[in-house]
Order: structure tokens, then C-alpha cells, then sequence
């Protein structure tokens, strides 16, 4: 059984903000896997469903992003997990908007979320880097990520979240080389090729002078007329 937790910020003000890409994550897999209605519980939503051959529990903290550790620390002990059967979707300010990286394990890098949750069930678990791009400067990130996504931000981000959708069964499966894939065939699908085949050029045929049938007196006479 793998839990699958969300990380952004309960309510409609906060719905649209960067910092809910974990929570749009979550909410995609649920719509297109016929998980179960979203229900109250250990401090947050739950949805719960199957991908491929796994039973997998979705979890949106509702606890607010500083404290996510404690509803998916209630969750990791309530169905007795290992922290390694936890999978934490949140947004990445290190990576341009539209990519992704998994991770094993590792530090938090100052994430308040992923602090929040290092604290109550340490550090190993694996997590699902979502890029939402860095404004320049680290004074103005709380203020990024606690904005909706620009309206150019949309196309990209559907992407994303389709892509993220194909390949949960991947991802609940351990295969994270296939789900990158999945959310790659998304973002970025496979051109058909346009290029036409280039015509060879034109080539004129050579005219054959018409047989010379003087004879060589005949052409010696010619020479002087």
C-alpha cells in the first residue's frame, strides 16, 4: 500500500496559489482513477483507490503547509506504513515551471511542508519535485508561491497534471522512469514529422548533336565556302 500526500494549503483563497500544485496533483489522479469522494480524516482529506495492482490512499493535509507533518504522520501510523511508503507531491521553486524530478530521501531545502513533515516522520521518504519556477530573488518567494498560477501558466501546468495522472500507476508501481516518461509525452509529445522529402533537382538532358554524315571531302569543301 503506498500513501500518496499532497502538499499546499486548505480552502478556496489558497486554491489556485503555486504552492497548491501538490493538492492540483492529487485531485487529477482521484478524477481520472475513480477513486472514492474526498472524506475527513487525520487532519485532511482522503481519497482512496487503486492503481495498477496497488492500493494507494491520497491525502491532502488540511492542517496548512507548515504543519503537513502532522496529518501525514497520523496517516503513516494509523495504517502502519514505512515513511519509504510515502510519496510527497509539492512545488519546486528550483525547477523551471513544467518539470519534474523524483527524489528518495534527502533534506527539505527549506520547504516548510516538507520540514513540517521531516520532523514528525524524518526524512526518508521519496517526493515528487513539481517546478513552478523561482521569482529571482529569495525575498520575494513567499510571496510567489502564495500566488494563483498567471493565466500563460495554464497550458503547461494541465500538462503537467495529465501527465502526472498517466503515470501514478508507474509511480505507485516503484518505476519512476516510466512516470517521468508519462508526464514527458505530455509536456512535451513526439513531433510527427512535417519535413517533406526534398525533391532532387531537375536535370536537363543533354542534347546529342545529330550524326555527321559528310563525307571528308565534303567537309573539306565546307571548311571554304
Amino acid at each position: 500500500m503506498k500513501l500518496f500526500a499532497g502538499l499546499g494549503n486548505p480552502g478556496a483563497k489558497y486554491a489556485g496559489n503555486r504552492h497548491n500544485i501538490g493538492f492540483m496533483a492529487l485531485d487529477r489522479i482521484a478524477d481520472d482513477h475513480g477513486f472514492t469522494p474526498w472524506k475527513s480524516k487525520f487532519q485532511g482529506q482522503i481519497s482512496e483507490g487503486r492503481l495498477g495492482s496497488e492500493k494507494v490512499v491520497l491525502l491532502k493535509p488540511a492542517t496548512f503547509m507548515n504543519l503537513s507533518g502532522q496529518s501525514v504522520g497520523e496517516a503513516m501510523r494509523f495504517y502502519k506504513l514505512d515513511s519509504t511508503d510515502i510519496i510527497v507531491f509539492h512545488d519546486e521553486i528550483d525547477l523551471a515551471p513544467a518539470k519534474l524530478r523524483c527524489k528518495a530521501g534527502g533534506g527539505h531545502a527549506g520547504h516548510n511542508g516538507l520540514r513540517s513533515i521531516h520532523q514528525h516522520i524524518g526524512p526518508h521518504y521519496d517526493r515528487v519535485r513539481m517546478g513552478v519556477g523561482h521569482p529571482g530573488h529569495k525575498d520575494k518567494v513567499p510571496g510567489y508561491v502564495l500566488r494563483d498560477f498567471a493565466k500563460a501558466d495554464q497550458n503547461w501546468l494541465d500538462d503537467v497534471l495529465r501527465g502526472v495522472s498517466d503515470g501514478a500507476p508507474h509511480l505507485a508501481d516503484g518505476d519512476t522512469g516510466r512516470f517521468l516518461n508519462a508526464v514527458s509525452l505530455r509536456v512535451a509529445p513526439p513531433r510527427s514529422s512535417t519535413t517533406k522529402e526534398k525533391s532532387k533537382p531537375s536535370v536537363k538532358p543533354v542534347e546529342t548533336p545529330p550524326e555527321d554524315t559528310r563525307s571528308p571531302m565534303q567537309k573539306l569543301l565546307d571548311k571554304f565556302k
